[in-house]
């Protein structure tokens, strides 16, 4: 069990990690999947890619929420990190005359 934990635990802080890297993957490949199940049914081509970029945006923006709130929980709990890699040092903001 704690073998598996590690794992999970190890995938959910590359996914913290890659936010957009994952919302992006996940968009591409609901697209995928919804062009391939709409393209059995009886309707025109247009239609199937449309309702399948509709679908697939709709999954994305929960993918969004919920990684929204993954963020929200990390920084109340103080798990995340609050200083970004990419954010210059306070030092380099200061205004000297």
């Amino acid at each position: 069990m704690a073998e598996f934990k590690t794992k999970m635990e190890s995938v959910r802080e590359w996914v913290v990690e890659h936010k957009l890297k994952t919302v992006g993957c996940l968009w591409l490949s609901s697209v995928t999947g919804l062009i391939a199940y709409n393209w059995s049914k009886p309707m025109k081509t247009s239609v199937k890619i449309i309702h399948a970029r509709v679908y697939a945006q709709g999954i994305t923006l929960a993918a969004l929420a919920g990684a929204a709130v993954v963020e929200y929980y990390d920084h109340k709990s103080g798990k995340g990190n609050k200083h970004p890699k990419y954010q210059l040092p306070i030092d380099t903001y200061s205004q000297k005359d």
